[in-house]
């Protein structure tokens, strides 16, 4: 029984999700993101935009009329003539709907970039079959998420009801009077409110988008939870085969052995046990503080180090005691310890002798 207890929490998903899980949910385009933020965004900037430049719209669309009625009237129809005319509106048209097009296209691509970050996904094109199972569309139908949904879509058509309405309320008096008014005023005060209601409606329209957006993030890392097991086993698969990783290692070794035989030639001296151990020690008085293990090996890598020096001329010293110690004291690369400084430096300055040379004595 404590068995089954310990195997079931174990495939509960308790455990946040790995950033190599979170990796390939991004690759197949599975990130926290709400499509309420785009529209919001998309909507506000296009009021923004209107609240802006509304009046330069408006005098390009009367121009166009005013052309229209005292030009284009004039013309002959001809099929070039008619051709010209084409050609003419629609340039005109398309001047005064490039920056709308263009600040819907920035409204959108920013409001993506700031839920997603930039990600091009081509997974996302594949045909799914499966969305248009009806089985599967009838389970989404009583599903938790289209309860959300709904509650999401109730709560739009109350708040930005209740915003136009108190707004049109507030402006009753003038609307009233729009018969008195004469066609300018009246469009002008028409105009007026389309855009308060607009900028009202879509900025009440963030608001529920930004809370939207935390709860598609929140069901998206919950969505992407690990359980225990799952988190070993994908561990296990990125160290990949033990057999493959011992290879791995094997060869990573290797490579740390070459690049030790190679420094080996550099070495004032090897001091040996002499059979066990061999420590291949090189010192320069003027740009070293103390003397470096440059090499170091036990048993057939002492042998070999032992033959490297002995083909380049290195001298090798047998100490027993010293050889044991820096063996077991001092890693690769790094200098010996001060109490061995003495001893170390009786070799140094004897291999010095021998050689004819002088680099210098330690105290």
């Amino acid at each position: 029984m404590l068995r089954f207890d310990l195997q079931f929490f174990a495939g509960e998903k308790t455990e946040k999700a790995t950033p190599n899980k979170r990796k390939e949910a991004r690759k197949k385009g599975q990130t926290a993101k709400s499509p309420e933020v785009s529209s919001a965004i998309t909507l506000l900037f296009s009021f923004a935009f209107l609240l802006v430049g509304g009046k330069s719209l408006v005098e390009g669309c009367m121009s166009i009329f005013r052309h229209s009625f005292q030009e284009y009237l004039l013309w002959d129809v001809t099929m070039s003539n008619t051709e010209v005319l084409y050609k003419q509106l629609l340039w005109e048209a398309a001047k005064l709907m490039a920056p709308i097009f263009a600040v819907v296209l920035a409204a959108g691509l920013i409001a993506n970039f700031a839920q997603v970050g930039f990600m091009i996904n081509p997974a996302g094109l594949k045909m799914k079959f499966g969305k248009i199972n009806p089985l599967q569309g009838m389970k989404n139908i009583f599903s938790l998420r289209s309860v959300v949904e709904f509650i999401k879509s109730i709560l739009k058509i109350v708040i930005t009801s209740t915003v136009v309405f108190l707004l049109i309320w507030n402006q009753k008096t003038e609307l009233f009077a729009l018969g008195s008014k004469n066609i300018w005023d009246a469009a002008g005060v028409i105009g007026s409110l389309f855009l308060k209601v607009g900028i009202a409606a879509s900025g009440s329209l963030v608001v529920l988008a930004v809370a939207d957006y935390f709860y598609q993030k929140f069901e998206y890392e919950k969505n992407l939870r690990m359980s225990k097991q799952e988190i070993k086993e994908e561990f296990k698969k990125m160290e990949g085969d033990p057999v493959i990783k011992g290879k791995r290692k094997a060869k990573q070794r290797e490579m740390a052995m070459n690049r030790m035989m190679q420094e080996v030639p550099k070495a004032d001296v090897v001091i040996t046990n002499p059979t066990h151990f061999a420590v291949a020690i090189r010192y320069d008085f003027q740009t070293m503080d103390a003397p470096l293990v440059i090499a170091k090996g036990q048993d057939y890598i002492a042998l070999k180090i032992k033959e490297i020096a002995r083909n380049n001329q290195i001298m090798t010293v047998e100490n027993k005691p010293l050889a044991r110690t820096l063996f077991h004291s001092v890693e690769i690369g790094e200098t010996i310890p001060e109490e061995l400084f003495h001893a170390v430096g009786e070799i140094l300055a004897y291999v010095y002798y021998q050689e004819g040379r002088y680099k210098g004595m330690m105290k």
